[in-house]
C-alpha cells in the first residue's frame, strides 16, 4: 500500500485533512513538522531563528528522507517542496497530494508566518511565498486537489476520491 504525500502551502490543512484521511483510510499518520519538533525539542519558529532558513530546510529535507513508513498520510511541512529531489524520493513509495487552496485563503488562515514557523526569505511578501511555491507543487505533484470554503469532512472525502484508485490497489 502506497504512502499518501500532502504538500500545500502553509494552512492549506496538510495536517488537519491528513489526519482525517489516515482515519477514514485506515492508515498511519505522520506530521513531518512534528517529527522536527519532537527530535529536536523546540518549535518550528525557534528553528528557523537558530538555523535560518537554508539550515531549517536542510533539517527538514534530512526528517522527510529519513521517512521509511508504508501505508501512512504523510503532512509535510509547506517548505519541503524546496528540497525537490526528496520530495521525488518519497514518491519511491507514494503518491504526493497537492492541497491547492487560492492565496486569499492562506492569507485568511495564516495569520502571522513568522508565529507558525513559515520559512519566508528576507523581505518577502506571503504573496511572493505563494507565487514562488504554487508551481513547484504543481511540478511535483501527483495529484492536484484544489480546496474551497467547504468543511474539512467534505475536504477529506475530496482528497479521498480523488486518490481512491491508489489506496484500492
Amino acid at each position: 500500500m502506497k504512502n499518501i504525500i500532502l504538500i500545500g502551502m502553509p494552512g492549506s490543512g496538510k495536517s488537519t485533512l491528513g489526519i482525517l484521511l489516515a482515519k477514514d483510510i485506515q492508515y498511519g499518520y505522520i506530521d513531518s513538522d512534528s517529527v522536527i519538533v519532537a527530535q529536536n525539542g523546540k518549535l518550528l519558529p525557534e528553528l528557523i531563528r537558530e538555523l535560518g532558513n537554508d539550515g531549517f530546510l536542510d533539517l527538514e529535507a534530512r526528517v522527510n528522507d529519513s521517512l521509511r513508513v508504508m501505508r501512512c498520510v504523510i503532512a509535510t511541512g509547506g517548505s519541503a517542496i524546496y528540497r525537490g529531489d526528496v520530495i521525488e524520493r518519497m514518491k519511491e513509495t507514494g503518491i504526493v497530494v497537492y492541497l491547492k487552496i487560492p492565496y486569499e485563503e492562506m492569507e485568511r488562515r495564516l495569520g502571522d508566518p513568522g508565529k507558525r514557523g513559515v520559512v519566508l526569505r528576507e523581505g518577502y511578501t506571503l504573496r511572493q511565498l505563494y507565487d514562488e511555491r504554487a508551481p513547484l507543487y504543481a511540478r511535483h505533484a501527483d495529484y492536484t486537489v484544489e480546496l474551497t470554503d467547504g468543511s474539512v469532512e467534505e475536504a477529506a472525502r475530496l482528497i479521498r476520491e480523488t486518490i481512491r484508485h491508489e489506496i484500492e490497489e
